[in-house]
């Protein structure tokens, strides 16, 4: 089994000393000192409760050097994805499957659907259809990401918390590719469940993503802070409420309630969102993704969306001033 990681920062190099610790035929494609420095020292991975470990692993930053892969698992920002997807095309033969580790709505949310959307595609998450176009839905494996992980330095990856992938097929069948890649993982000591309704675990991840990640971005509060800020917390709870109605139009079923959803992300700590972190640290924000998509499916569904609309504007805007949203 050939496995390529591309976009191998913080995530993808965390999956990637995983899989190659336990002796997967795994690659990586990155790019810049992150990339000379795996290329020259190998790939080394702090976890708490362990010795760093190096690990020597195959990287480039030109897909064709690579060939063919058995799966493409994709750990870039959304935003990242549509322009790369002519680069992807040596590494796509007629059996490779598209692993889409990506934040918010995905762009093959209403392939095998099944609803009165089927086959819709999103111009906010994929605008041209590069995607649907480039990938093809069939090849699309869903995963929703639950680690937590930094570049600390090129070629060093620290582990914060979190080893879950949680992989679904968009028919919620457990198909073979689903349950090999499973086996893979799993054996790499990550967690891998292969889930029947992907599309329930994707919302109650984005329902944070969807509303912490602005609002951090816009008043430079820890998570701690604003999911117990009484203004803060009552803006999340309604970009949240919005989102929740949008979802359960389209089948999914919330595990938990909103209060719930936000407590947990209080116990979060003093945590900084990353549409924070890239704010800060200038690179192109995914607002796109995370908000704009919602904002797309509400129209959609005839939902209103008040609140996260005004959040929408004020981000969108305050990533335009930084020349980091487009």
């Amino acid at each position: 089994m050939k496995i390529c990681i591309f976009g191998a920062g913080a995530i993808g190099g965390y999956m990637g000393v995983k899989l190659a610790q336990a002796g997967a035929d795994v690659s990586l494609v990155a790019r810049g000192p992150h990339l000379a420095a795996m290329q020259a020292n190998g790939l080394t991975l702090h976890e708490e409760g362990n010795d760093p470990v190096t690990v020597p692993v195959t990287a480039s930053d030109d897909p064709a050097a690579l060939g063919v892969q058995d799966y493409v698992i994709v750990t870039l920002k959304a935003h990242s994805v549509p322009p790369v997807v002519e680069r992807m095309q040596p590494l796509i033969g007629s059996e490779t499957t598209i692993v889409s580790g990506v934040n918010g709505v995905p762009w093959w949310y209403f392939h095998k659907h099944g609803g009165a959307f089927e086959g819709t595609r999103l111009a906010s998450v994929d605008p041209g259809d590069a995607q649907w176009n480039g990938f093809g839905p069939d090849r699309v494996l869903g995963c929703v990401v639950y680690p937590a992980a930094e570049v600390i330095e090129p070629g060093v990856i620290k582990h914060i918390e979190g080893n879950r992938f949680s992989l679904g097929e968009p028919d919620g069948s457990k198909s073979d590719r689903a349950l090999a890649l499973s086996k893979a993982l799993s054996a790499a000591s990550l967690k891998a469940p292969v889930r029947p309704r992907i599309r329930d675990e994707i919302w109650v991840k984005l329902w944070g993503n969807l509303s912490f990640n602005p609002i951090s971005a816009l008043t430079h509060a820890t998570l701690d802070v604003l999911c117990t800020d009484p203004g803060t917390r009552a803006v999340a709870r309604a970009m949240m409420f919005e989102a929740q109605e949008i979802a359960e139009k389209l089948g999914v079923k919330f595990p938990i309630d909103v209060d719930r959803r936000i407590d947990g992300g209080a116990a979060v700590g003093a945590h900084r969102t990353s549409m924070w972190q890239d704010l800060n640290a200038g690179r192109p924000m995914e607002i796109d993704a995370l908000v704009a998509s919602v904002q797309e499916l509400g129209r959609l569904t005839d939902t209103p969306t008040p609140t996260l609309d005004i959040v929408l504007s004020l981000i969108a805007l305050r990533g335009r001033v930084a020349g980091l949203y487009a």
